[in-house]
């Protein structure tokens, strides 16, 4: 697909939220929503990223939009076009945001051309959509460029991005300066953490809004047992058979009923999982910088020499060509296959490799949810990570987490009381150890899910999400004054 295209979304209302917040936090939510509505009139808050399916950004797209949408904000979502090689530069961008060479190729002149190129064609139909006055908010590098055009359009623009490194490396340094020229177009830059911000972004415009979760989405609501082990056996993931009388169905986005039909490609040695088996789980994009590679190899020394103990590995991700901002994907997938078939027998018998299906992301949502809530132990063993949603949709379903102490999943983790951080993400035999304490603590895994549950709950659902958002429209709108004619 190399063309603008438009993601629909639904409503879902904002009342929702009495189940799990207090009801002056619901009126306060709803007099802003009042406010901003009538502040807006007739105009859109465009949302533009690069994928509809696939990693954080998606997702809370999905969720935020529709509750705007519910109390009468026109918001919209488009996913921009583009080809392989304009990925394969965005990657790399990526990459080097992190700190990482990715694939060690340059952001040169040639690069800027292939991101230009792409991008040029998605910001000439997004012309032919925008009023001035409009606002847009557009998601991680591979927007970033639209910035300039659309600013050229009379629209409010903000730039959102989700990724970030804690210190200025020669790498990190590199991405910035490739995104400074679009970057200096935006209003308004927002980030997950003060660390990311850098310096061309650093003038008055930039504000910190971490992410949050959907506790009413698929991959969030709450789940019976006997669902969930349903689901798991029905997808291969657990062995069965399922319980009696129960199914794999769940309640999608609308309310409407749905059922778990498609089935995980698995790569395994033997039999799946059994039900009583604990079972640690990460589940992630195919990329480098989550180090499923290293999970797996890390699990491997744990259980070296202690293969009594009855635990399995799942390392899960979407299937690896449903991503189309992800190029790598399949040759990690490849990778950490390859590191598996070198495992002896005694253990490669108890890792198991799952690429889940995506052709309905609602019910990719309600395997992974099933999934998180089965898990002894949720891993995020991250290199690097902007922040880690899968840290906070975990710990909202009173998981035990053990992940790296990189990035955002520092804000999310007290070491100790909400899960467990490991300081060297690259420390396998740390890894170990850890996992090991986890895995044989059952007082300490319950104790810490539920202090992680309350966090969550607290600081990382929705709704307060919706509201930071709306103090910026709103501070930016202050700022622009009436819409006008668009600047040349």
């Amino acid at each position: 697909m190399t063309r603008l295209r438009e993601v629909r979304v639904g409503i879902q209302p904002i009342e929702r939220f009495r189940e799990v917040l207090a009801e002056d936090e619901i009126r306060g939510a709803l007099a802003t929503a009042n406010r901003l509505r009538h502040r807006l009139a007739k105009r859109v808050v465009w949302n533009v990223n690069s994928t509809p399916v696939g990693g954080g950004v998606a997702e809370m797209l999905q969720s935020l939009l529709s509750y705007a949408r519910a109390v009468g904000i026109d918001t919209r979502w488009m996913v921009i076009g583009a080809p392989p090689e304009f990925f394969r530069v965005t990657k790399r961008i990526h990459h080097a945001l992190h700190g990482s060479p990715g694939d060690g190729r340059p952001l040169d002149d040639a690069a800027r051309a292939i991101y230009e190129g792409a991008l040029e064609e998605n910001a000439l139909e997004l012309a032919s959509l925008v009023r001035p006055g409009d606002f847009a908010i557009l998601h991680d590098p591979q927007t970033a460029g639209l910035a300039p055009a659309l600013r050229r359009c009379g629209v409010r623009v903000m730039w959102r991005c989700h990724i970030g490194h804690d210190s200025w490396t020669p790498e990190v340094e590199r991405g910035w300066r490739f995104l400074a020229p679009y970057l200096r177009a935006a209003q308004r830059t927002v980030f997950s953490r003060k660390a990311y911000v850098p310096e061309v972004c650093d003038h008055g415009r930039s504000r910190i809004i971490p992410p949050s979760i959907d506790a009413f989405s698929p991959k969030n609501r709450d789940l019976s047992p006997a669902t969930v082990r349903a689901i798991l056996v029905h997808t291969g993931l657990l062995e069965g058979p399922p319980p009696p009388d129960a199914d794999t169905g769940f309640r999608r986005d609308d309310g409407s009923p749905g059922r778990v039909e498609r089935k995980a490609d698995i790569l395994r040695l033997g039999r799946a999982p059994p039900p009583d088996a604990p079972l640690v789980v990460q589940i992630s994009r195919w990329d480098p910088l989550k180090d499923m590679r290293g999970v797996l190899e890390g699990y491997a020394r744990m259980v070296d020499g202690h293969l009594e103990e009855p635990s399995h590995l799942v390392l899960a991700g979407p299937n690896v060509t449903a991503v189309a901002d992800d190029p790598e994907a399949a040759g990690v997938f490849d990778e950490v296959a390859a590191a598996w078939r070198r495992l002896p027998h005694s253990l490669r018998d108890r890792v198991h490799l799952a690429c889940l299906p995506t052709a309905d992301v609602q019910e990719n949502a309600a395997i992974v949810n099933a999934l998180q809530r089965h898990a002894a132990v949720v891993v995020q063993k991250s290199l690097h990570e902007g922040f880690g949603l899968t840290v906070t949709e975990a710990m909202w379903k009173a998981r035990a987490v053990l992940a790296s102490a990189v990035g955002g999943i520092q804000d999310q983790i007290e070491d100790g009381v909400s899960g467990l951080l490991l300081r060297d993400p690259r420390d396998l035999d740390g890894f170990a150890a850890l996992l090991g304490r986890l895995l044989g603590d059952s007082a300490l895994r319950d104790r810490l899910g539920a202090t992680a549950r309350e966090c969550v709950r607290r600081n990382s659902l929705g709704l307060g999400h919706l509201l930071r958002y709306a103090e910026l429209i709103e501070e930016l709108d202050e700022e622009a004054g009436p819409p006008g004619i668009p600047s040349a």
